[in-house]
């Protein structure tokens, strides 16, 4: 997602799930394809572990999203202060529910906000 206008919609939406290691966001947006921003604070750490965070987010999107992802969605993944350190496996797995989460509430508000 390439501006903080994008970041903002996400944000705004208010369709969000919040998991142990990240906190993911989507807001339709009718457009053709996904996008995905990613993103990680200083609450998150230094420089080492904000990079680190976004680099493991980047790969857990690029391996999920790939199949999993809705045309016309934009997503915003959002690192927390533990996501350098959690195991694999368990952000796979807290993925897998937040973005079955977020899609079922974006097919309960048909699609628009």
């Amino acid at each position: 997602m390439p501006s903080r206008a994008g970041f903002l919609a996400a944000r705004n939406s208010g369709i969000k799930a919040v998991a142990a290691g990240f906190v993911l966001q989507a807001t339709p947006t009718g457009r053709d394809d996904w996008r995905l921003g990613l993103t990680a604070s200083k609450k998150t750490g230094n420089a080492v572990r904000r990079n680190r965070a976004r680099r493991r987010l980047r790969a857990l999107a690029r391996s999920e999203l790939a199949t999993r992802a809705r045309a016309g969605t934009d997503y915003v993944i959002i690192a927390r202060h533990n996501t350098a350190e959690r195991p694999w496996q368990d952000l796979v797995s807290e993925f897998h529910k937040a973005l079955g989460h977020l899609h079922r509430v974006i097919d309960k508000q048909g699609g628009q906000r």
